[in-house]
C-alpha cells in the first residue's frame, strides 16, 4: 500500500446521522422558526479526543454556516443545532476530525492534578503547535508565533507557559483540523424542507357550499360561505376546506344516499368532475363566478381564516378532458372509456386518469397548470384527493416544480391506505396526511398509535392532521354515544395533535348512518344538499371554541414531538403530558361516553421539575378551577354528562 493511499484513509468514522430519511434520499421537515438539532456518532480508536461541527445552509446560498458540535456522555452521541429562518430546501452535515492539541491540553491538566514535572509535555505541546501552524493563513500564525515560542522557553518561568498553553489565543488558533487530510465529511449532504407553521400548527373546518344557503331548497353560493367566515373564525378555525367546487357532470349522475341512478333534481357527487361548462379549472355556476371566489378568499384572509380546496384528478365522462384528450385515460378494447372500479362496487359517474399513458408528460402539466392556475387566485393550501391512487413519481415532481416558485404551499395528503403508502407520500412532499385516528378509541390503542408517530422516526416527516370525522366517515363510537361521544372526540383530537379538522356536522352531534354497520352518513351531503340550523339545541359550539382558544395560547399543544403518556389506575381514563419550557400541559379524558369513572393518574413530576412532596397549583383550562396537589398519584373523577375530561395547565410550585 502505497503512502498516498495511507493518507487518504479517514481518521476517523462518522455514521448513524440524524435527522436522516433514507439514507438521504428524502428530507426531514421543519416549520420556520424551528432549531434543528443534528446528532451524529463520531468514532475514532485510542483516547485522543475528537471535535467537529455540522455545516448548514439555505439552498442556494454557497457559503456554509457552521455551529461546534458537543458530546454527551451518557448515550454516547454528538450533537449540535441550527435555528431555520427561510422557507424552502435547507442542506446540513456532519464534520470532525481529531484534536491533538485538546488531547494535549487535556493530558496536561491531569498532569498538574496529580503533582508531575509536565517540562517535557510543554516542548510536546510546542511541536504539536507549530505542525499546526503550517497549515494556517500567514497572518493568524505570525500573531501568536510568540506564544508558541515562549510554551517552548526553558527559561521562562513555569507558570507563564502553562498560562500559554491554557490562553484563548492558542485554543482559537487550533480550532479545526490540524491538517486537511485530517478532516472527515460525512459523505452525504442531507435535506430539510421547512415549511410555514400552518403546515403543523392548523384547524381545519370542512363544509360543501352548496349546503351553506340560508333559504330552504336554494342552493348554496360563494357568498353564503362568505358569511360563515366570521362565525368559524370566531370559533378559532383558521382553515377552511372546501369539496371540489367545479361543474359536476350529467353522465351516470349518482343520486341521493348514493343511489345508483340519480333522479330529476338530484345534484350529484362534486368528486364527479366536468361537464360542458367546464373542468378543474372552472367553478360550478351555482356557486357563482370565479370573481365571486377571489371574493371569498380575500374576505377569509381578512378573518385570518385560508380557504382549501380540494385537488381530486379524476373525471366525469362529460369532462372536457375526455373529450379533447381520450388517450389519457384507460381505454377498453371496444373503445370506451374504462369507468371507476373497486369490485364489486362501480363509480360509473367517475373516470380515473392513466397517468402513464403515451402522453403522459402533457397530462402531467395540464395537472401541474390546475394548480397553478388556482394559486394565481390565492389558494395556498389544497386537500389532495386519494393520492395513494396516482404515482408516487407524479406527486414528487408536482411537488417539487411547484415550491420553485412558491415555498408556502401546504399539501394534505387524504390517503387512507396502508401504512407505507402513507408514510411514502409523506417523505416526498406532502406537509399533512390523515390518519387511522378516527378508528382509535381504546386507550391502548391511542397510546400505540400516537407512539409511533411521535417516538420513532416518523415524527421527522409525517404530520397527522386528526379529522373527527368525514364524509365519508362516521364512526360507529359518534353513531352510539351521544353528544359525549363527540365532546370525547373533539378534546383528544384538539389536544394530541397539532393540526386536526371537523367536517360539518360535527358541532350538531349528527350521527345517523344510512344503515347499520356502515360509516356513510345518512343523507350525505356528498348527494344533496343539506341545510342546519347551526345553533340548534346541543350543540359543542362552546367546547369547540374554548378549545381552539387554549391550543392557539399554549404552545405545548402546538407541537408533535413532546408528547408522553402517563400512567391511570384505570383504563378508561387516558392521560397524557405536553410541555415545553414554561408551558406544561396534563390532559385527563374520560374515554367512555356512557358511564363516569374516577381513577388515580400519576403526574410527571420530574419532567415538571417538581419535588415527590411538594404542593403544585394547577388550572383546568376549561373550566378556569384551579386545583392544588401533592406529590405523583391525583384523584380525577370524568361524568360524561358534564366533564368529559380537563385540560391542566401547571401555574407553578409550592
Amino acid at each position: 500500500m502505497s503512502s498516498d493511499v495511507v493518507r487518504e484513509l479517514p481518521r476517523l468514522i462518522i455514521e448513524h446521522v440524524t435527522p436522516e430519511l433514507d439514507a438521504g434520499r428524502y428530507p426531514a421537515k421543519r416549520v420556520l422558526g424551528d432549531v434543528v438539532r443534528v446528532q451524529a456518532d463520531v468514532i475514532k480508536d485510542g483516547h485522543d479526543l475528537i471535535s467537529g461541527r455540522i455545516l448548514f445552509r439555505a439552498a442556494g446560498e454557497a457559503a456554509w454556516k457552521d455551529s461546534p458540535l458537543s458530546y454527551d456522555y451518557d448515550n454516547d452521541r454528538w450533537s449540535s443545532e441550527f435555528r431555520v429562518d427561510r422557507l424552502g430546501t435547507w442542506e446540513y452535515t456532519v464534520e470532525a476530525w481529531p484534536d491533538p492539541f485538546g488531547s494535549w491540553v487535556s493530558d496536561l491538566k491531569k498532569r498538574l492534578q496529580a503533582g508531575q514535572d509536565v517540562r517535557a509535555e510543554l516542548l510536546q505541546g510546542h511541536a504539536i503547535l507549530k505542525q499546526i501552524l503550517k497549515h494556517r493563513p500567514a497572518d493568524s500564525s505570525s500573531s501568536v508565533a510568540a506564544l508558541v515560542t515562549s510554551l517552548a522557553d526553558p527559561s521562562a518561568h513555569l507558570e507563564e507557559r502553562l498560562a500559554v498553553a491554557f490562553s484563548d489565543e492558542l485554543w482559537s488558533l487550533t480550532q479545526g483540523p490540524a491538517a486537511p487530510d485530517e478532516l472527515v465529511r460525512y459523505p452525504r449532504v442531507l435535506e430539510l424542507l421547512v415549511e410555514r407553521e400552518a403546515a403543523c400548527f392548523s384547524t381545519w373546518y370542512e363544509l360543501f357550499p352548496r349546503s351553506q344557503s340560508k333559504e330552504p331548497g336554494r342552493h348554496g353560493r360563494f357568498s353564503d360561505v362568505e358569511d360563515r367566515i366570521p362565525e368559524l373564525a370566531a370559533l378559532g378555525f383558521d382553515v377552511i376546506y372546501l369539496p371540489p367546487i367545479h361543474p359536476i357532470g350529467q353522465t351516470h349522475r349518482k343520486g341521493r344516499n348514493n343511489a345508483f341512478v340519480a333522479q330529476p333534481g338530484d345534484l350529484g357527487s362534486p368528486w364527479a368532475i366536468g361537464s360542458a361548462e367546464g373542468g378543474h379549472s372552472a367553478v360550478h355556476p351555482e356557486l357563482g363566478s370565479l370573481a365571486d371566489f377571489d371574493q371569498l378568499v380575500k374576505t377569509a384572509n381578512d378573518f385570518g381564516v385560508e380557504i382549501a380546496l380540494d385537488f381530486a384528478l379524476q373525471c366525469s365522462p362529460d369532462h372536457p378532458w375526455c373529450r379533447e384528450h381520450p388517450d389519457w385515460f384507460f381505454v377498453r378494447p371496444d373503445g370506451t372509456i374504462r369507468y371507476a372500479e373497486n369490485p364489486p362496487k362501480k363509480y360509473e359517474d367517475i373516470i380515473p386518469i392513466n397517468f402513464w399513458c403515451a402522453d403522459a408528460e402533457s397530462l402531467w402539466k395540464a395537472c401541474l397548470d390546475t394548480l397553478r392556475f388556482w394559486i394565481a387566485h390565492g389558494v395556498k393550501i389544497f386537500r389532495v384527493d386519494n393520492p395513494h391512487t396516482k404515482p408516487f413519481a407524479f406527486w414528487e415532481w408536482i411537488l417539487s416544480e411547484l415550491r420553485k416558485d412558491h415555498d408556502d404551499l401546504i399539501f394534505l395528503a387524504e390517503a387512507f391506505t396502508r401504512p407505507k403508502r402513507m408514510k411514502a407520500l409523506a417523505k416526498l412532499g406532502f406537509s399533512q396526511s390523515y390518519t387511522y385516528f378516527t378508528w382509535k378509541n381504546s386507550s391502548w390503542e391511542l397510546n400505540e398509535y400516537l407512539t409511533e408517530l411521535t417516538k420513532t422516526e416518523m415524527v421527522e416527516y409525517f404530520r397527522p392532521n386528526f379529522f373527527t370525522n368525514t364524509p365519508d366517515i362516521l364512526h360507529e363510537f359518534l353513531q352510539s354515544g351521544g353528544r359525549p361521544a363527540f365532546r370525547i372526540r373533539l378534546l383528544l383530537a384538539a389536544t394530541l395533535a397539532p393540526s386536526y379538522g371537523i367536517y360539518s356536522g360535527f358541532e350538531l352531534c349528527e350521527n345517523r348512518a344510512v344503515a347499520p354497520g356502515s360509516e356513510e352518513y345518512l343523507n350525505s351531503e356528498k348527494y344533496e344538499i343539506r341545510q342546519r340550523n347551526w345553533n340548534q339545541f346541543g350543540n359543542i359550539k362552546p367546547d369547540i371554541a374554548r378549545l381552539n382558544r387554549i391550543r392557539r395560547e399554549n404552545p405545548a399543544l402546538q407541537r408533535l414531538d413532546n408528547l408522553t403518556f402517563l400512567s391511570t389506575e384505570y383504563d378508561k381514563v387516558l392521560a397524557y403530558h405536553r410541555a415545553l419550557p414554561n408551558n406544561h400541559i396534563i390532559v385527563a379524558v374520560n374515554l367512555d361516553p356512557n358511564r363516569m369513572h374516577e381513577c388515580m393518574i400519576h403526574m410527571p413530576l420530574e419532567a415538571m421539575g417538581l419535588r415527590e412532596d411538594q404542593m403544585y397549583e394547577l388550572e383546568d383550562l376549561l373550566t378556569g378551577i384551579r386545583y392544588a396537589w401533592r406529590g405523583r398519584r391525583n384523584y380525577v373523577r370524568l361524568d360524561p354528562s358534564d366533564k368529559v375530561g380537563h385540560v391542566f395547565r401547571l401555574l407553578r410550585g409550592r
